[in-house]
C-alpha cells in the first residue's frame, strides 16, 4: 500500500495530491436544476444565479426614435440659413403617449431627453444651441443631419441576446435584462448545504464551556464564509460522537441537502465516525485524505446527487478545504466557472515548506514598486490557530520542497481569503 494509504471500510485510499483530489470532486459534478425567476416582482432572488438559458430582447432598445438631449427636434432641411429662426409648434416629453407625435414642415418641437421623436424630425438642436423668445426658438449654429438622435434597435434588437448561459447575474446584468422587457430568467438552483458540527468537546456559540470543552468556531466560520459567497440558508446542526448518531444525522442529510459538510470526525480515533457513517447510509468514497498540510484528513464522499465533504475538526484545515474544494464544487452545482483566482506572488522572506505536501500557509499581501504581489507570512499558522485571521488577506500555496524550505523572492501561487 502507498505511504499515506488508509482503508474506509475495507477499501483502498490513496493519499492524493492536492489537484487530483479537486478533479475527483468536481469531474463527476453537473449543475442542479434549472429554475424560472420572476425578474420584476422579485428581483433580488435572480442576483447571484447563474443562466441556465440565453435572455434575448423582447424590444427593440431604444424601442423608438428618442433625443438624446433636451432640446428641439427639427427638418434639417428647415436649417439651411443658420441663425434660423423657427415656430415652436409642440412639446414632446419623455412620457406615455396616445399616438406618435407630428412635426410639420419649417416647425420646431420642444422635445426632452428620451422624448419620442417624430417621424418627420430628423436632427434635435440641444438646447444650449438655441435662443428662445416666447414661441419661437432660434438656432444658433449649423448641425449635421442626425445629430442628438437614438435610433430604434441601435443597442439591441428583438431576439438579439442579452446574455449567454453561464452568466452571473449581477446587479448591472439584471438590470440590462429588465431593460430588455425579460420578465422571467432561467438559471441553476444553488445548492441545499447542510453542515454537521461533530465533537462532544465542542460548544455551541454562546453557550457556557464545560470542563474539557472548547468554543466552536468551525460552525460560525462556514457559515458566514458561505453567507459571503451567497449561501445564506445554510442549517448547521451539533452533532455527539456516536456512530449511530451521526449515521442518523447523515442520512438525513444525504436525503436532503445537496452539499453536507461535516467538521471532525474523519481522523483514525476511536470516535471518528464520518467514513464509515457515510458508508453505513450508502455513500461510495471518493477519497480520504489529500497531500496537504493543514487539512489532510478530508474525506469527500457522494450519495447520489449528494456530496459530502467530511473536514477535519482544525479550525485553520476547514478554512484551507472549504476554500480549495468546497466553494469550486458549489460553483460547478450552480453552473458557475471555477470562481477562485489564482495569482502569482513573490514571498517577503522564506518560509518552511514540506517535502512531500502542499504547504497551506495564510499571509499579508502588498503590491511592492513594481507592480509585483508581496506576500508576507505570519505567526501562529497551526492547524489550531485562527487568530491570524484578523490580519491574513491570501491563503498561499507552497508546493511540496525536496529541502523542506522555500526562499525569499520565491515566486508562489495565492488567492484571497
Amino acid at each position: 500500500m502507498p505511504a499515506g494509504a488508509t482503508t474506509v471500510a475495507g477499501m483502498k485510499a490513496d493519499m492524493l495530491s492536492v489537484d487530483e483530489a479537486l478533479a475527483r470532486v468536481l469531474d463527476p459534478l453537473r449543475p442542479l436544476q434549472s429554475e424560472t425567476l420572476p425578474l420584476h416582482s422579485i428581483p433580488q432572488l435572480a442576483l447571484g444565479r447563474v443562466l441556465a438559458e440565453p435572455v434575448r430582447s423582447t424590444l427593440d432598445l431604444p424601442p423608438f426614435r428618442q433625443s438624446a438631449v433636451d432640446g428641439y427636434a427639427v427638418r434639417h432641411a428647415d436649417l439651411q440659413n443658420i441663425p434660423r429662426e423657427l415656430p415652436v409648434a409642440s412639446e414632446i416629453a419623455a412620457a406615455a403617449r396616445a399616438d406618435a407625435p407630428t412635426l410639420s414642415p419649417g416647425t420646431a418641437a420642444r422635445i426632452f431627453t428620451g422624448g419620442w421623436l417624430p417621424d418627420t424630425a430628423d436632427t434635435v438642436v440641444r438646447q444650449e444651441l438655441t435662443r428662445r423668445d416666447g414661441d419661437r426658438v432660434r438656432v444658433l449654429e449649423a448641425l449635421a443631419p442626425g445629430t442628438d438622435i437614438r435610433l430604434q434597435g441601435e443597442e439591441l434588437k428583438v431576439g438579439d441576446t442579452v446574455a449567454e448561459p453561464g452568466a452571473l447575474i449581477t446587479p448591472g446584468l439584471l438590470g440590462a435584462i429588465a431593460m430588455a422587457g425579460v420578465g422571467h430568467v432561467s438559471t441553476w438552483r444553488k445548492p441545499r448545504i447542510a453542515v454537521l458540527v461533530t465533537g462532544d468537546e465542542v460548544a455551541e456559540p454562546g453557550a457556557p464551556l464545560a470542563p474539557g470543552q472548547i468554543a466552536d468556531a468551525n460552525g460560525p466560520l462556514l457559515r458566514a464564509y458561505l453567507a459571503h459567497w451567497g449561501y445564506a440558508d445554510v442549517q448547521v446542526r451539533y452533532v455527539r460522537d456516536d456512530f449511530e448518531t451521526v449515521c442518523e444525522a447523515l442520512a438525513d442529510s444525504f436525503a436532503n441537502f445537496d452539499v453536507v459538510i461535516t467538521t471532525g470526525g474523519v481522523s483514525v480515533g476511536d470516535h471518528d465516525h464520518v467514513p464509515k457513517a457515510a458508508v453505513r447510509s450508502g455513500a461510495e468514497t471518493l477519497f480520504w485524505k489529500v497531500a496537504q498540510k493543514p487539512g489532510m484528513p478530508l474525506y469527500v464522499a457522494a450519495r447520489g446527487r449528494s456530496t459530502l465533504f467530511g473536514l477535519p475538526g482544525n479550525p485553520a484545515s476547514v478554512l484551507v478545504n472549504l476554500l480549495v474544494y468546497v466553494r469550486p464544487a458549489l460553483a460547478r452545482l450552480e453552473g458557475r466557472a471555477a470562481p477562485i483566482a489564482w495569482h502569482r506572488g513573490r514571498l517577503a522572506s522564506p518560509v518552511r515548506a514540506e517535502t512531500a505536501k502542499t504547504f497551506w500557509l495564510r499571509m499579508q499581501h502588498r503590491i511592492d514598486e513594481a507592480g509585483t504581489s508581496l506576500l508576507q507570512p505570519l505567526p501562529k499558522q497551526a492547524s489550531h490557530m485562527l487568530s491570524n485571521l484578523a490580519q491574513a488577506a491570501v491563503l498561499v500555496r507552497i508546493p511540496p520542497q525536496a529541502g523542506g524550505h522555500c526562499a525569499q523572492g520565491q515566486m508562489v501561487e495565492w488567492t484571497t481569503l
